[in-house]
């Protein structure tokens, strides 16, 4: 994906100097993860994280110190126990060892599937915004930075974006909708807010 928008992007740009002087062409980019990172929703987005890796940190060192030390008394005492009482405390650290992997496994999967969630829902409605000032402002391509070489500063605007965002002071993900939401005219041929989403997304996260 970075190779083709790349390309594209030394496509315009050969057709900028190639095309008439009346056909004027129109450049922007966006630095997406700082639009992401900055904009009050993303904050707000990633101290919740952050909370929740916190707690689910404490949780699962309070699960691991209790395997270690099942662990310890088996290797201190294991030797001078009963049979039984050896195999029961065994079996009982066995069990909370596998405990212990399932939990972080689920913790794991559970944080990306909410990373994934909120990140999405945050660049669906960043995409709204950058395809609202591509057409409010006339042009022509708004990249990604990320999938450029080298733009002018003059060319980036994701203050603007950010900015814009900001003063939409919707829940996140809804922009676009029905109703409250926030939603630029339609162009032919403009791309879907949720086609960027689904791409940068596989670049931003809220969790960077």
């Amino acid at each position: 994906m970075r190779q083709w928008l790349s390309v594209g992007a030394v496509l315009v740009a050969l057709l900028a100097l190639s095309a008439p002087a009346h056909a004027q062409v129109k450049l922007a980019y966006v630095d997406v993860q700082r639009a992401l990172n900055e904009c009050d929703a993303g904050k707000r987005a990633k101290n919740e994280f952050q909370s929740k890796i916190s707690g689910l940190d404490s949780k699962l060192q309070r699960e691991q110190n209790e395997v270690q030390s099942l662990k310890d008394e088996i290797e201190k005492r294991g030797m001078l126990m009963q049979p039984d009482q050896r195999q029961n405390l065994q079996d009982e650290y066995i069990k909370k060892a596998k405990d212990l992997d399932r939990n972080l496994k689920d913790a794991r999967d559970d944080l990306q599937r909410q990373d994934n969630e909120i990140t999405g829902k945050i660049l669906h409605d960043l995409g709204i915004i950058i395809r609202n000032l591509g057409q409010q402002n006339g042009y022509t391509m708004v990249l990604e930075k990320g999938s450029i070489l080298w733009g002018s500063s003059s060319l980036d605007i994701t203050d603007q974006v950010i900015r814009q965002y900001n003063a939409t002071h919707g829940a996140i993900g809804t922009l676009g909708e029905g109703g409250g939401g926030y939603a630029p005219p339609q162009t032919a041929g403009a791309p879907a807010s949720s086609g960027f989403g689904s791409e940068a997304a596989k670049r931003s996260t809220i969790s960077k």
